[in-house]
């Protein structure tokens, strides 16, 4: 029996060995990091090598780096009511693209009636003319832009955004999960002033998350409160093993990077042009730019759970769009928001590439389709 094929990399990632190897020395530590004596400081010491790592890949300073328990509570503890805009008040609203993760457009700490939607086009790309117009329209803002959306795989424009939003007065919050490992990130050449990054997401444990903010960013509101771990902005004892794997799966990600991507673009784009060979389907935003791993499709009359099935009988991982939203059989809200018709927006389905993705993954799941495609589609 051939061995399955993963092709779910953007819900969740395998295990570096790198990582690993880094939680099993971890677990073998007795001390708490935040204890002063010597097995304390050598727990320590991962966290704070884990902080560089983080820091150094992204262009932020290491005492910036907030550790969390995932990159949903990075993402709550961003949008906090409490941050200084470039004015020098309070933001007082928050804005979010109409294709953010769940764990953004649920608000984070602000009152529902203080939260707007950006719009985005057809081809999934956060409309700046509106930003402009929302901008203009009230007090300064957080904004909460991705830097690349987790279904379709389209880049967001946030350094042109960044501008737009500075010079309103406000703040850009960007969830780069989904970008780091895959794309190159750096803080502060996007013009973000907190961004928000998940260790699973790049061959880390699943559970750490991070918030890196910009030097001097004031405001920051604890969603945790209690003791004064990660310079009190973040409460609770550090998972050492997990916070050293994240770090160790940053500085293997970042080795690679640029080889991985170029293999993996090349893959995708043989994935697009044979999904394209069967008759009606459709590749979403397949004319801009993306993550070069993502793949985003869809077929008349296909429904995307009847696809997953499918694709997993074949022994093939897939996913019918974010794994947040797994075992609710409803339009993505992405597609909607792209202005997709929900009979359509129902029947997408994702394939996510990883490292470890060959050119023979690539022909099962082409064959499965073909397959999949004459048996779901015909009449």
């Amino acid at each position: 029996m051939p061995s399955r094929v993963y092709l779910d990399w953007n819900a969740t990632t395998p295990l570096r060995a790198e990582a690993r190897a880094a939680m099993r020395a971890a677990d073998e530590l007795i001390g708490n990091p935040s204890s002063v004596h010597a097995e304390g400081r050598e727990a320590r010491r991962l966290v704070e090598d884990a902080r560089a790592a983080l820091a150094t890949a992204v262009g932020a300073l290491p005492r910036n780096v907030i550790f969390t328990s995932a990159g949903t509570e990075a993402n709550a503890l961003a949008l906090s009511p409490g941050l200084r805009g470039r004015s020098g008040g309070p933001v007082q609203r928050l804005l979010v693209s109409a294709i953010e993760h769940a764990s953004v457009l649920a608000g984070g700490r602000f009152p529902g009636e203080r939260v707007s939607q950006v719009s985005v086009t057809r081809s999934g790309i956060v409309d700046l003319d509106h930003l402009r117009t929302l901008l203009a329209d009230g007090p300064p803002a957080l904004v909460s832009i991705m830097a690349a959306n987790n279904e379709t795989g389209a880049l967001q424009p946030v350094a042109e955004a960044a501008e737009i939003i500075h010079e309103a007065g406000g703040l850009l919050h960007v969830d780069a999960i989904q970008a780091l490992g895959k794309i190159a990130f750096n803080i502060n050449e996007v013009g973000a002033d907190l961004a928000t990054f998940s260790a699973h997401k790049i061959g880390g444990p699943k559970g750490v998350g991070a918030l890196v903010v910009t030097e001097g960013l004031g405001g920051l509101e604890p969603v945790l409160r209690g003791g004064g771990q990660e310079l009190g902005r973040r409460a609770g004892t550090e998972n050492v093993a997990g916070i050293a794997g994240f770090g160790a799966a940053v500085k293997a990600a970042l080795q690679a990077l640029l080889e991985d991507a170029e293999r993996m673009a090349s893959l995708r784009d043989r994935l697009v042009n044979g999904i394209g060979a069967v008759a009606g389907a459709t590749v979403f935003a397949e004319a801009v730019k993306r993550l070069p791993n993502t793949v985003l499709f869809t077929a008349p009359g296909l429904k995307a759970e009847t696809a997953v099935i499918g694709f997993d009988l074949e022994g093939i991982a897939v996913s019918s769009g974010s794994a947040c939203s797994s075992g609710k059989v409803q339009p993505s809200h992405v597609l909607s928001a792209m202005g997709f018709d929900p009979a359509v927006a129902q029947g997408a389905v994702r394939l996510s590439l990883g490292w470890s993705t060959e050119p023979e993954d690539i022909n099962r799941a082409l064959e499965a389709w073909r397959k999949l495609g004459n048996t779901l589609l015909k009449g």
